[in-house]
């Protein structure tokens, strides 16, 4: 059902961003009969949308993909009724008591509190050749990209849970996967350590970090620098899949709420922002974990606490 956005409807909340602290947000606020709007720029479900493989979310002994787990939450919030649309928001001001959002497309839409779970995007290396190719061998998903590297060697840089996941992802597809890293040691959990350092197809490459992607039509290569010695190397490879890290998607509110010095939003244990009646939940919140059970907690405490700040303050 399309929902048909009017700037003479004041929402309960409205929350910005769809991933699993805004589909709970939203699933808490629409069961509690609070007239709720769930706008999202991009893809629904964040990052844990291109996921290939989610195993340490309860209740799925098994695993389950992120595009699944994702439709799962869509489903049982609009169950209750919650309504996503497909906008992004530029602009969050407060009026009175009233918050208004401002979006791309030009409506102003109104409402009694905002709960912002805009997630994260990427980094990115800022190398030369990572812009010119990208979509000719670079990546940052290889659960979306990986099936174009059919037989052919890729690198992954990183050295995290994502990097080791999407690696040992990439194996049913490319014939060679290197994993870069920059420090001696992977950062990502013990098992996966385990799994790709004893992986045949993955060769772990510590201690280097890439200075330049080259190519012609597509990536050919990688020059590496040696972090001990800054000696340089290069290393022959037809797609590189980056995976260093996130930054929130907070740009359009570094002006109104406070943020900390990565760009995250400053809340407090009860998910408040800087600005009253303003909550945020997820990977866009300083000291957050980047886990799927942790936004939903979140998501489920921003929607509590707004339906308590309309009972209380309006």
């Amino acid at each position: 059902m399309i929902h048909e956005l009017s700037e003479d409807i004041l929402y309960d909340t409205i929350i910005v961003g769809g991933g699993p602290a805004g589909l709970t947000a939203g699933l808490y606020c629409a069961r509690a009969k609070m007239k709720t709007l769930l706008l999202e720029k991009g893809t629904l479900g964040g990052q844990i949308a291109i996921t290939d493989l989610v195993e340490n979310y309860p209740g799925f002994p098994e695993g389950i993909s992120g595009k699944e787990l994702t439709l799962k939450f869509k489903e049982q919030a609009e169950k209750f009724g919650l309504h996503v649309v497909r906008k992004e928001v530029s602009k969050l001001e407060k009026l009175e008591k009233e918050l208004f959002l401002h979006l791309r497309t030009g409506e102003v839409l109104r409402s009694k509190t905002v709960i912002l779970a805009v997630g994260s995007n990427p980094r990115k290396l800022g190398v030369p050749g990572e812009e010119e190719f990208l979509n000719r061998g670079v990546s940052y998903c290889a659960t979306c990209d990986g099936a174009l590297f059919d037989g052919v060697p890729v690198a992954v840089v990183g050295g995290g849970d994502s990097a080791t996941q999407e690696s040992l992802f990439l194996t049913r597809f490319a014939s060679k996967v290197y994993l870069v890293h920059r420090r001696g040691q992977l950062r990502a959990q013990k098992h996966l350590q385990e799994k790709v350092l004893s992986h045949d197809k993955i060769t772990f490459i510590p201690n280097k970090v890439v200075e330049e992607i080259k190519g012609g039509d597509f990536v050919e290569r990688l020059v590496l620098r040696d972090t001990k010695d800054n000696s340089l190397s290069e290393l022959p490879v037809e797609g590189v899949f980056i995976f260093i890290g996130l930054e929130p998607n907070t740009g359009f509110l570094k002006d109104i709420l406070e943020l900390d010095d990565n760009g995250y939003i400053v809340t407090d244990e009860r998910m408040r922002t800087s600005l009253e009646g303003v909550f945020a939940a997820g990977d866009c919140r300083s000291g957050a974990t980047g886990q799927v059970a942790v936004a939903v907690g979140e998501g489920c405490i921003a929607a509590i606490e707004a339906e308590r700040y309309i009972e209380d303050k309006l």
